[in-house]
C-alpha cells in the first residue's frame, strides 16, 4: 500500500523566493484500490508521484509504499513498483523486444522470465506487429504501450501511473484503461495523475484533488459525488473553487480541466 503524510517539496528561486510545488500533502492507497490524483497542469502531480517513486527527495513528511521508507531505502522501493513517467524516454534504435529485455536484466529477471513474459505483454497490449521495429519508427500511442510493458515487466505489486492516455488515440487509451482495471482485479495498488475527468469517473475508487500543490479534496468517489454532484468537471470546479476560475479552469472542455 501506499502511505504518504505531510509530504512537501519546496524550492527556491532567485526571483520567486520560496515556492512549495507540493504543501503537506497526505494521502493513502491500499491493494486492490485505484487512487486517481486529479488536478490541472501544474498542480504538484508529477512533483508528488516523483517523490513518492524516488526519483526526488521530499523537502518534508514521509511516504511509504508496502511499509517502506522512500527516502530510507529507496532501491527496495524501487523493486516493488513500477513508474510511468509523461516524459519517459525509449531507445530509438532498440527494437520494442529489446528494450524489455534490456530492462528485464535491470530488474534481475532471468532471461527465460524475460521471454515469457514479452510474450505475455505483447499480447496484453497487442505489440506483435511493431515487436521487432526500431522504437523510433513507432507511432505515439505504440511507444507508449512499449513504455508501459517496460514498466510493468517485472509484475510489481505497486503501480504509478503518471497522466498514462495524456495524448493517446482513443483505442490505445482504452487499452490502458482496462489495464488499470486488470491491475485493481490482480489486488495491486494503483495510483495515477490525470487530468481527464472521464478516467477518474471510469476507474477510480478514492480521490484526491490538488491544485497549487496543496490537496484540496481526498476522499471515496462515491464522498465526492455525495458532496459535489455526479458531474466530475462541475465537481473539481467546486472544489478548488476560485483559484479555479482565476486560472481559466471554470469550464472545463470535453470532460477534461484545461
Amino acid at each position: 500500500m501506499i502511505e504518504v503524510g505531510a509530504l512537501s517539496k519546496i524550492y527556491r528561486d532567485k526571483k520567486k523566493g520560496r515556492f512549495a510545488a507540493v504543501d503537506e500533502v497526505s494521502f493513502s492507497c491500499r491493494p486492490g484500490e485505484v487512487y486517481g490524483l486529479l488536478g490541472p497542469n501544474g498542480a504538484g502531480k508529477t512533483t508528488t508521484l516523483r517523490m513518492l517513486s524516488t526519483a526526488i527527495k521530499p523537502t518534508s513528511g514521509t511516504a511509504r509504499l508496502a511499509d517502506i521508507d522512500v527516502v530510507h531505502h529507496p532501491s527496495k522501493v524501487r523493486s516493488l513498483i513500477g513508474f510511468l513517467s509523461a516524459n519517459t524516454g525509449l531507445y530509438g534504435r532498440l527494437t520494442p523486444r529489446e528494450v524489455l529485455r534490456y530492462f528485464g536484466r535491470l530488474f534481475g529477471m532471468t532471461e527465460a522470465k524475460i521471454k515469457n513474459r514479452t510474450e505475455e505483454l505483447a499480447d496484453l497490449f497487442t505489440m506483435r506487429e511493431f515487436l521487432e521495429r526500431p522504437c523510433d519508427k513507432l507511432s505515439t500511442g505504440m511507444k507508449q504501450k512499449v513504455n508501459i510493458a517496460r514498466t510493468v515487466l517485472h509484475d510489481p505489486p505497486v503501480m504509478i501511473f503518471d497522466e498514462p492516455t495524456s495524448g493517446l488515440d482513443v483505442l490505445t487509451s482504452r487499452a490502458i484503461v482496462s489495464f488499470i482495471r486488470r491491475c485493481r482485479a490482480e489486488g495491486k495498488t494503483v495510483l495515477f495523475s490525470t487530468h481527464i475527468m472521464a478516467e477518474v469517473d471510469q476507474l477510480c475508487d478514492h480521490v484526491g484533488v490538488i491544485h497549487k500543490g496543496r490537496l484540496h479534496f481526498d476522499g471515496p468517489i462515491g464522498e465526492l459525488r455525495k458532496h459535489y454532484g455526479d458531474n466530475m468537471s462541475d465537481a473539481f470546479v467546486r472544489i478548488i473553487g476560485e483559484d479555479a476560475e482565476h486560472d481559466g479552469l471554470s469550464a472545463p472542455p470535453r470532460g477534461e480541466c484545461a
